[in-house]
């Protein structure tokens, strides 16, 4: 999908793939049973520890010599096996850090009203900006209140895409996650953490239907 420019894939589960495709950094968020044919990454971040996140066999396909990890502290331990010279940035909730063309913000992710992902722990959800576009990945969250954080971004001349958790179990459901689209009110929102781990495509399909509700644009990729 191309939203101004910038080419967003799904690559299953969390896994994102964002391109500029006027010429910029390859990045990926969530790497996560790749195919082995993808392109080398220049950036890659890392929202929490959980094997499907950071799975150290798939950013392994991807990595070349001066890929930079952005990642919380805990991930530390798996991407400093890595013999290829790379380079690493611990982050937390509130961090904010400039790439060149890219701007980051890490938002927190955690959970409510289960223990799979501790507001403790600090893992992270990030908001993305290449030129014009900004693009938020919850990473696995519930709907907190630090979302409403996000609602002042959509302004003129912009576009925000918010790629949403909506399995349930660990993560937000389709309801959930619709009432957090609500809250954020997107240009574009995309379901993600379905037909893998947790979740089916009846959870996306159940997103867009309540999205559609409030008037929020849902777009389902396919997997790359």
């Amino acid at each position: 999908m191309e939203v101004n420019g910038i080419d967003i894939k799904w690559l299953g589960n969390a896994g994102i793939l964002i391109k500029n495709l006027n010429g910029g950094k390859v990045i990926y968020i969530d790497p996560y049973n790749l195919r082995e044919d993808l392109e080398k990454a220049d950036l890659i971040f890392l929202t929490h520890s959980h094997y499907d996140h950071c799975s150290v066999a798939d950013i392994s396909k991807i990595i070349k010599s001066g890929t930079k990890i952005i990642m919380p502290a805990d991930c530390q331990s798996k991407i400093l096996r890595f013999e290829i010279p790379i380079k690493y940035q611990i982050v937390s909730p509130g961090f904010e850090l400039s790439l060149g063309e890219i701007k980051v913000s890490c938002f927190p992710a955690y959970n409510l009203d289960k223990n799979f992902h501790p507001k403790n722990e600090e893992w992270v959800g990030y908001l993305i900006k290449i030129g014009d576009v900004l693009i938020y990945h919850s990473g696995d969250t519930d709907k907190i209140p630090e979302m409403q954080r996000l609602t002042g971004h959509k302004q003129s001349g912009r576009k925000l895409v918010a790629i949403l958790s909506v399995g349930g179990r660990f993560t937000m459901n389709a309801e959930e996650a619709a009432e957090a689209a609500k809250l954020i009110k997107p240009d574009i929102a995309i379901p993600m953490h379905y037909g893998s781990v947790s979740g089916t495509l009846e959870d996306a399909e159940e997103f867009k239907e309540l999205c559609e509700l409030e008037n929020v644009k849902v777009k389902i990729l396919e997997k790359e």
